[in-house]
């Protein structure tokens, strides 16, 4: 535990520090302090041998190291005015597009790379189901699903299909299915009663792919936006990490885990440098919130950027996207 006085030292000199980029040194800091410079320096000094703070090469200023920045996210982060709410404009969007819209706008607000991870689709559970005949021997199944997802399959047959049959599986469809989540398994016991005729079972067997394949083929969802701002970040030239990161970014398996490993709630993490486990990010800080329904996490909302970078801004901005996000799926899944 630092004292008040070496606490105001090293908020004073991680703000202006992220406010221009140059190392803080004493003669600034008396400025803004009754204690004298010789005080001021001895301070300085201590949070240096605390590893809070370190001299950058020919410079007699301090700058923040990780630690120091892991100290002031975790005990110094200012209150300051309120921050205009973030505008995302979500309302009678699709799932899809407003993710999309919630990455553009994060990424353009902070000036970084920003990755919103959508609801998988093993979340939701099936709305509606219509079964439509396109020729007589054409039919096409559309499921809709609880969180606005809309899948169309064709299934052609040897002979034409009796209009009956195919209104009376419609109507069977929802009874059935309606409410139930996409799993397979579960999908298939729901599908079928024993109890029906055989001509009807068989009917819905030949169907059955509309809805047991939905989870087999989904893939979860990443939605990036800002990758031209890595180029721009501060990383002291070292290709070798920016070439990883552009990997990971590639391979989204590996981000979605780093992700999800990232979050333990609802509430803001931030790792910084080296607590990322990926070598791709140990020079980078992760701001990521969870977003969803009252009971479980559906997706995150995150931005990477360079160690100096605004964090109660950045956070702030993080967590108003995840709470919208999380109203807007509340609505879409029905459960508010």
């Amino acid at each position: 535990m630092l004292s008040e006085r070496q606490e105001m030292v090293l908020r004073r000199v991680v703000e202006d520090y992220l406010a221009d980029g140059q190392p803080v040194g004493s003669k600034a800091l008396a400025a803004d302090f009754e204690w004298g410079p010789s005080t001021i320096r001895h301070e300085l000094a201590q949070l240096e041998a605390e590893g809070l703070l370190q001299h950058p090469h020919t410079s007699a200023g301090r700058v923040p190291t990780e630690s120091g920045y892991r100290y002031f996210v975790d005990r110094l982060l200012p209150a300051g005015a309120p921050q205009p709410p973030l505008e995302l404009s979500l309302v009678r969007r699709e799932l899809d597009e407003a993710m999309r819209v919630t990455t553009e706008t994060l990424s353009q607000v902070t000036s970084l790379l920003a990755i919103v991870t959508a609801p998988a689709i093993e979340t939701a559970t099936i709305r509606h189901i219509e079964v439509l005949t396109l020729q007589p021997q054409v039919l096409m199944v559309v499921v809709i699903t609880s969180a606005g997802g809309v899948t169309k399959r064709l299934f052609s047959f040897d002979q034409p299909v009796d209009t009956g049959l195919a209104d009376w599986a419609s109507a069977y469809l929802n009874e059935r299915l309606v409410g139930t989540g996409l799993g397979a398994r579960r999908l298939m016991q729901r599908l079928l009663d024993p109890t029906l005729a055989r001509a009807e079972r068989d009917f819905l067997t030949a169907l059955a792919p509309a809805f047991t394949d939905l989870s087999d083929a989904s893939q979860d969802c990443v939605y990036i936006d800002g990758t031209a701002h890595l180029l721009e970040l501060d990383r002291g030239g070292d290709i070798t990490e920016l070439n990883a990161l552009m990997d990971m970014l590639e391979r989204r398996v590996a981000m979605l885990g780093l992700l999800r490993e990232a979050l333990g709630g609802r509430s803001v993490s931030v790792r910084i440098g080296a607590e990322n486990r990926q070598p791709a990010l140990q020079s980078l800080a992760l701001v990521a919130a969870g977003y969803g329904l009252p009971q479980r996490n559906l997706g995150t909302v995150s931005v990477i950027g360079p160690l100096r970078m605004d964090y109660p801004r950045v956070i702030g901005v993080v967590r108003d996207a995840a709470n919208q996000l999380s109203r807007f799926v509340s609505e879409v899944y029905d459960e508010r």
